[in-house]
C-alpha cells in the first residue's frame, strides 16, 4: 500500500519579529497575485513600486512593534500549527490510522515546496492537502493550492493527490467553535443580557464577492450556524470583518466600528470570537485582543465595561478530532487513499 500523507497549511509568519523579517515575509505576501490582485503589466508595475518604496519600510517597521508584543519563543502561529500536525498525527493514529503528518506555511517558513521535497523524499505517494482555512477564498485556499500545483509542475514522479477546498458547515468544525465559545462561558459566566457575542473574520476586498468568490458567503453560513448552535439571534450575535488593507472598500461591517457601535450604545460587555482562524496569530492576539479591546473600552459610557477575546481552536481537543474527521472523510481508510 502506498504511503500516505497529510500536508497542513497555513498562511504564514515572518522568521522573527524584527523588521528585515517581517520585510521579507510581507513582500513574499503582497506580491502574491491572488492577494493584491492587480490588472495588467503597468499596474503590476505601479504596484511594485508603491509596494517597495513606501508599504515594506512603513509597514515592516510598524509590524515589528506588533509581533513583539505576541512572540514567544516561536510566532504563535507557526507554533500552534506545529502542535496541531503532531496531534493529529497521534490521533489519526489512535483511530487505527497509519498516516504521515506534516505542516508548512504559505509564506514564510517552512515553505509548501520544501515540505512537499521532504515528503516526496521519505516516500509518501498519497498526498492530502489541508489548508487551515475553514472559508474558501481565492486569496488563501487557491493560493495555498497555486503552490501546490506549481511544486507538482516541478516533480516528475508526482503523487496522487487530494485536496480538501473548505469546511464551513462541517458539523465537526462546529462543534470545535462551540465548544471553545462555551468553555469560555463557563471560566467567564454566560453573556449578560445586554451582552454580544462578536464573530470576526478576516476582510477581503469587496469587488473579489462581486467577481465570484465564495468566501463572504461561507462566512455567513458558519456565522449563522453557530449562532443556532450556541441559541443567539442576530440581535445577540454579530458578524464582522477585520484586517483591512489599502483604500479599496472591503467587505462590511467592519469590525473596529461594530466595537465602536456596541460600546456607545451602552453594551457593557462583549466577547469576540474569530472562527475563520484555526490558530491564534497576529491578527486575534494584537489586532483583537489589544487593539479591539482598546477601542471598544475607550468608547464605553461605563466604567465597568468588559471587553473578552476568546481564544482560536489552537489544539482543542475538539478542533483535532475535527481534522481527523476531515482527514478520514476525503479519501484515508485502512492505511490508505481509498478508491472513491
Amino acid at each position: 500500500m502506498p504511503r500516505p500523507g497529510v500536508l497542513l497549511v497555513n498562511l504564514g509568519t515572518p522568521d522573527a519579529p524584527v523588521p528585515a523579517a517581517i520585510r521579507r515575509y510581507l513582500k513574499e505576501f503582497l506580491l502574491d497575485d491572488r492577494v493584491v490582485e492587480r490588472d495588467g503589466l503597468l499596474s503590476r508595475f505601479f504596484w511594485r513600486l508603491v509596494l517597495h518604496g513606501i508599504i515594506l519600510p512603513w509597514r515592516a517597521r510598524r509590524s515589528a512593534a506588533k509581533y513583539a508584543l505576541i512572540w514567544g519563543a516561536d510566532s504563535p502561529l507557526r507554533e500552534h500549527t506545529r502542535l496541531q500536525a503532531e496531534k493529529l498525527r497521534e490521533t489519526l493514529s489512535r483511530r487505527g490510522l497509519s498516516v504521515s503528518v506534516f505542516w508548512a506555511m504559505r509564506y514564510g517558513k517552512p515553505a509548501i515546496a520544501d515540505v512537499l521535497a521532504r515528503m516526496q523524499a521519505e516516500g509518501i505517494e498519497r498526498l492530502l492537502v489541508l489548508p487551515l482555512y475553514p472559508q474558501y477564498s481565492a486569496s488563501t485556499t487557491a493560493s495555498a493550492l497555486d503552490a501546490v500545483f506549481a511544486w507538482c509542475k516541478t516533480c516528475r514522479n508526482q503523487p496522487e493527490l487530494r485536496v480538501i477546498r473548505s469546511f464551513p458547515a462541517h458539523p465537526a468544525y462546529l462543534s470545535a467553535l462551540e465548544e471553545r465559545v462555551r468553555s469560555h462561558w463557563a471560566e467567564r459566566g454566560f453573556l449578560p443580557p445586554d451582552g454580544r457575542l462578536v464573530l470576526s473574520f478576516h476582510g477581503l476586498p469587496e469587488k473579489s464577492r462581486l467577481l465570484g468568490d465564495p468566501y463572504y458567503d461561507e462566512c455567513i453560513q458558519t456565522a449563522g450556524l453557530l449562532a443556532e448552535r450556541l441559541g443567539l439571534d442576530e440581535q445577540v450575535c454579530r458578524v464582522a470583518f477585520q484586517s483591512r488593507f489599502g483604500r479599496d472598500a472591503w467587505l462590511q461591517p467592519d469590525t473596529f466600528s461594530v466595537l465602536r457601535e456596541l460600546a456607545e450604545e451602552g453594551v457593557n460587555r462583549v466577547d469576540v470570537f474569530c472562527p475563520g482562524f484555526a490558530a491564534d496569530c497576529l491578527e486575534t492576539l494584537e489586532e483583537i485582543a489589544e487593539a479591539g479591546k482598546n477601542i471598544f473600552l475607550q468608547a464605553s459610557r461605563s466604567a465597568n465595561a468588559e471587553f473578552n477575546y476568546i481564544s482560536a481552536l489552537n489544539e482543542s481537543s475538539a478542533w483535532i478530532n475535527a481534522l481527523a474527521d476531515l482527514v478520514n472523510e476525503h479519501g484515508f481508510s485502512c492505511g490508505g487513499l481509498s478508491a472513491e
